[in-house]
């Protein structure tokens, strides 16, 4: 890490903590050769960089979460629409030729689209997704999951309130050749109506917030049939850090997402039960994310001429390479992780 210049650096980092951390690296105030090596022992003692003693004045000094950033249905599109309608061409340049943006799961050999592939059909197998199933999506991304699960022979509805997302998505679903069998909504999972056997949901969670996580488990229960199946895919911190930060605000909700909170797996656990349903299944797929944004980050700073090109400057850049490298210092040090779900109704997981 090489501070460039000092008085600047410190004075962002004591005004605003952790934002003001970020804030330096997109000015040029330090940089360093190996940005994701360099974040990872900050990630790693995230709960302790603050001595105990102190961390009971945090309430006094941590930077709130604007209350327009709640995940109202009308908050929800806001936030959302500053992230994901950014630009489909910008996504293009990184992800893989699937469009998948979460986390990959890696074999032996695998690229990132074959990685890609197995981790849709991990989260497809724990929802039961065959021919014939009826399939609701919430959270469209690009449509790869639609897609894989429609040329199982399945319906499926996808829920998306991007309007971005839902355009490109319906053309990836009409040259897949399966719009006879995928329908994209731009719909607010909280509207959803119908009864469906499986019921899918890939890192959307995320974009709920605490204060709604309940209505979103009521809504996959409302909408799962009898004996139907979920498949959840959630990235999670460590519970404690959840009770510390909820009300928070930080440098990747200020820029990248706002109004975004990760769960951690207690608290899926337990609303999750108080909707009634119950985990049956569970799987770890920290490590492979972490293999996955370093991968995204490669890609993101080789088309850096193409990124310029449809008018990102410099310091959305750095931005981006931030978050990028933030995010994967996190798998690495195991501070977070990603799991996938199998949940059903309680009383029938047998």
């Amino acid at each position: 890490m090489r501070v460039v210049r000092p008085d600047l650096f410190f004075s962002r980092l004591g005004a605003q903590g952790n934002i003001g951390f970020g804030e330096a690296y997109m000015a040029g105030d330090w940089d360093s050769p190996d940005l994701a090596a360099v974040l990872t022992p900050f990630a790693a003692r995230m709960a302790t960089l603050i001595p105990p003693p102190l961390q009971a004045l945090r309430r006094f000094v941590d930077i709130r979460r604007p209350s327009r950033e709640r995940n109202t249905p009308d908050g929800a599109r806001s936030n959302i629409h500053r992230h994901y309608d950014l630009s489909n061409e910008l996504f293009e340049l990184f992800l893989d030729e699937s469009m998948t943006y979460s986390s990959a799961w890696f074999g032996p050999g695998d690229d990132l689209h074959t990685a890609q592939l197995r981790k849709i059909d991990g989260i497809l197998d724990y929802a039961g997704v065959t021919a014939g199933s009826r399939v609701l999506e919430i959270g469209t991304g690009w449509g790869a999951l639609a897609i894989r699960a429609a040329q199982r022979g399945a319906e499926v509805t996808s829920l998306t309130i991007s309007v971005e997302q839902q355009q490109l998505a319906r053309d990836r679903v009409a040259a897949a050749g399966v719009a006879d069998r995928v329908s994209v909504e731009l719909l607010d999972y909280r509207s959803a109506t119908g009864s469906y056997d499986s019921v899918v949901s890939v890192e959307m969670i995320e974009a709920v917030g605490a204060e709604f996580w309940p209505e979103y488990f009521a809504t996959l229960a409302r909408v799962l049939a009898p004996g139907g199946r979920i498949g959840l895919q959630a990235i999670t911190m460590p519970h404690d850090r959840l009770l510390a930060t909820r009300h928070a605000n930080n440098w990747i909700q200020k820029y990248i997402f706002p109004g975004g909170l990760l769960p951690s797996v207690p608290a899926i656990e337990e609303r999750a039960a108080r909707a009634g349903l119950t985990i049956t299944a569970r799987h770890s797929l920290g490590p492979h994310y972490a293999r996955t944004l370093s991968l995204w980050r490669s890609r993101f700073l080789a088309a850096w001429d193409h990124v310029a090109a449809l008018g990102f400057d410099p310091v959305f850049e750095r931005m981006w390479e931030f978050y990028l490298a933030y995010s994967e210092a996190g798998f690495r040090s195991r501070y977070l992780d990603v799991w996938q779900f199998g949940i059903r109704s309680v009383g029938e997981h047998t």
